[in-house]
């Protein structure tokens, strides 16, 4: 599927052309020259840069760690980190993930504990409640 437009491009992987575009605005994608037809034909190597952000992105990595990860797109250098860098950045995210769901399963906590007193207590005990009343 070599020289492949935009619109091939962005079709062949399920995104719009502006998201192609808008890969190449961040330098996550080239953005190749013109042929003789005048449009901008995209090698498999653009389709596979493709293919990682995409996945990267669903992974929950930023657009700055994917551009980390991937290298620049116009360079001449080979691409994607190694099996260890990308392992080592995996294992980061994992670690902010895990951190997220700590905090958030505290947060789950106290809201049912909250819940519960509002339900349960007297409306002197719940504290949502003294707020509402304070500020209306």
């Amino acid at each position: 599927m070599a020289g492949m437009t935009i619109g091939k491009l962005a079709a062949a992987e399920g995104v719009g052309v502006e998201t192609v575009r808008f890969y190449q605005r961040r330098g996550l994608l080239a953005r190749p020259e013109r042929r003789g037809s005048g449009f901008r034909e995209y090698s498999e190597e653009d389709r596979s840069r493709l293919v990682f952000i995409r996945r990267a992105r669903e992974l929950g990595f930023t657009l700055s760690e994917i551009g980390e990860l991937l290298g620049p797109a116009d360079s001449d250098s080979p691409g994607t980190r190694s099996v260890e860098e990308i392992t080592r950045a995996a294992a980061a995210k994992l670690a902010e993930i895990d951190a997220e769901v700590r905090k958030l399963t505290e947060l789950r906590c106290r809201l049912r504990r909250l819940v519960h007193v509002c339900e349960h207590g007297s409306g002197a005990d719940c504290a949502a409640l003294h707020i509402a009343k304070e500020a209306g």
